[in-house]
């Protein structure tokens, strides 16, 4: 589940500015992560029925037995960025 190495030819195919790419795929990571976090608190909300929704007051500890190692964000933004499936904008 590790990052590969990507040319830096295959990431100027998609835009000229190294920064600009970088920019792109860091928002990419972002919106990933926060789709995991919401899809996560609707699960939680299901299961646990109306009773405190908008509290996050505990933070709960994963035992090693429940763990469930999932595709890294930055990992799943990179291969969508070089896949052509990011819209960014150029700032004017």
């Amino acid at each position: 589940m590790g990052l590969k190495t990507i040319p830096f030819r295959e990431i100027e195919e998609k835009t000229e500015n190294m920064y600009e790419a970088v920019s792109a795929m860091s928002q990419q990571a972002k919106l990933e992560l926060q789709d995991r976090i919401v899809a996560k608190a609707i699960i939680e909300h299901e299961e646990i029925g109306d009773e405190d929704v908008d509290v996050f007051d505990e933070v709960e500890d994963i035992s090693p037995e429940n763990y469930e190692e999932k595709e890294k964000v930055t990992s799943i933004a990179i291969d969508k960025f070089m896949g052509g499936n990011v819209k960014w904008k150029r700032p004017t």
